[in-house]
């Protein structure tokens, strides 16, 4: 087995004694991976991200079961920052302001070489390695041309292909270019099996894949609630093939969680919360990347409308916030950056006090003081504009305390699951955000932890483990079947 994604599960970087370090990474395919077993002779193939990632490469340092691929630095900016993040999760999140974007230009197009070239390598890397007939699981959307590649290539692989982010509606992607649009599609045609995180995402594609050639691709959901699969033949026009569609929600990691949120410098960093929050008071709390899906700057607007709405929670509520830079060498996200930060430093202007910080926001990563703020919190604040699904929004259930308020975009993934226990919101709705906040601060002990614990049942449904597993079987049982 191979499983193929742009970031692997380890990193490197070169110390100042010339010395490599490395450190593992963490996330749900990592986990995911470790439920095979060391035994089971599985390899990830994944891209030399950092300098410190290229010198393991070019020393033959490495760890066993990992491949990493020191493709061009300037090749994988082309297609990492250039397509992958520009203008695939651009699409995919509908974060365009269309007047003025996207331009597909000559440089457009010279990026685009460059994500070929990308996928081509992931391609004949895999194609290199794999055995006969082996089960090959490539990640995402910097890789969706990776499928049909390697089909040409080793047309005896079982190959699946796995979409973290929402896939776009069809009136969206067709913003892409016509040729474009298509060797997206017939790259993850490719595939034996393309899942997704909800049923929402999957017919999403499965809309956009009959709008390319309804000649040659037929898509077939016997029950409309349910995807199904789709039945295509290739340019040269073989044999028909059937590509399978799978959802499977990745659920939080209960066990890893509430084990990791009770060690010692989680209790420290809930020691030092307590002191910025303040002594009897109620905190909402967000943990996010600051990516320009996750809509930190209207859920601080939204804060600030509580206040003006609601004064009798002034004093009595802080809005902890952890906007943790991404992407700071695209200017965009830098600019996002500094929005977040200009509005917390507004709203502690306008409303503090000498005894209250209205908004608490930290903008440097620190896993223990997140999980810190999980378990202190009495309201959760998870409202992406569009997102495939949201972890923290299944995580904050399961490690809080006295259990909490969950208010959520009905945009994000997770609420195809939580939404029945959630407070639903529309992302680009401040004043119904600011609704939902006083809703859920209002809402009684006794609720919201019974709430809470619904939730976390929900959210640990599909644990990192077994959400792996799953696939592997499914693809095991449908790669090469008829439908």
């Amino acid at each position: 087995m191979l499983v193929a994604s742009n970031r692997g599960p380890v990193s490197y970087e070169v110390r100042d004694d010339g010395s490599l370090h490395s450190k593992r990474g963490g996330g749900g395919v990592v986990s995911g991976l470790s439920a095979i077993g060391p035994d089971a002779g599985a390899l990830w193939v994944c891209s030399a991200l950092s300098d410190g990632d290229r010198e393991a490469v070019r020393r033959g340092v490495g760890e066993d079961g990992v491949l990493m691929l020191d493709i061009p630095a300037d090749v994988h900016a082309d297609a990492y920052n250039g397509i992958a993040n520009s203008v695939l999760w651009f699409v995919h999140h509908m974060l365009y302001q269309t007047p003025l974007e996207p331009v597909f230009d000559a440089e457009f197009r010279r990026q685009w070489a460059s994500y070929e070239a990308y996928n081509r390598a992931f391609a004949e890397a895999l194609a290199g390695q794999a055995a006969p007939g082996a089960a090959v699981l490539v990640q995402d959307y910097h890789l969706c041309l990776v499928p049909g590649m390697l089909r040409e290539l080793r047309p005896d692989l079982r190959i699946g292909h796995f979409s973290h982010t929402p896939w776009a509606p069809a009136e969206y992607f067709r913003m892409l270019p016509d040729d474009i649009r298509a060797q997206l599609v017939w790259g993850m045609l490719g595939a034996d099996r393309l899942a997704f995180l909800t049923r929402r995402w999957a017919h999403g594609f499965m809309t956009c894949a009959n709008e390319i050639d309804a000649e040659r691709i037929q898509v077939y959901s016997p029950v409309p609630s349910e995807p199904k699969h789709i039945r295509h033949t290739g340019t040269g026009m073989p044999p028909l093939r059937t590509t399978w569609i799978g959802v499977h929600g990745l659920g939080a990691d209960a066990d890893f969680l509430r084990a990791r949120s009770h060690e010692a410098d989680v209790d420290e960093r809930m020691a030092a919360l307590r002191g910025e929050i303040g002594e009897g008071r109620k905190a909402i709390v967000r943990v996010d990347r600051t990516e320009l899906s996750k809509n930190i700057v209207r859920g601080l607007l939204a804060y600030r409308q509580l206040l003006d709405d609601h004064p009798e929670w002034r004093e009595r509520v802080v809005h902890v916030a952890f906007a943790y830079p991404s992407r700071q060498d695209l200017a965009v996200y830098r600019d996002y950056t500094a929005a977040v930060q200009r509005l917390a430093e507004e709203i502690n202007s306008r409303y503090g006090t000498p005894g209250w910080t209205p908004v608490v926001l930290h903008v440097k990563d620190d896993f223990a003081r997140s999980l810190a703020a999980y378990r202190l919190a009495d309201v959760a604040l998870v409202n992406p504009i569009r997102d495939g699904m949201n972890l923290v929004a299944k995580e904050v259930p399961v490690v809080s305390d006295e259990g909490c308020a969950l208010v959520l975009s009905r945009e994000a993934g997770a609420f195809e699951e939580l939404g029945e226990d959630a407070l639903a919101v529309n992302p680009y709705d401040v004043m119904d955000t600011a609704r939902a906040l006083h809703e859920a601060l209002s809402m009684g002990r006794e609720e919201r932890a019974e709430r809470s614990k619904r939730l976390a049942a929900a959210a640990t449904a599909l644990p990192p483990a077994q959400w792996f597993l799953d696939q592997l079987h499914a693809l095991d049982q449908e790669a090469g079947q008829p439908a």
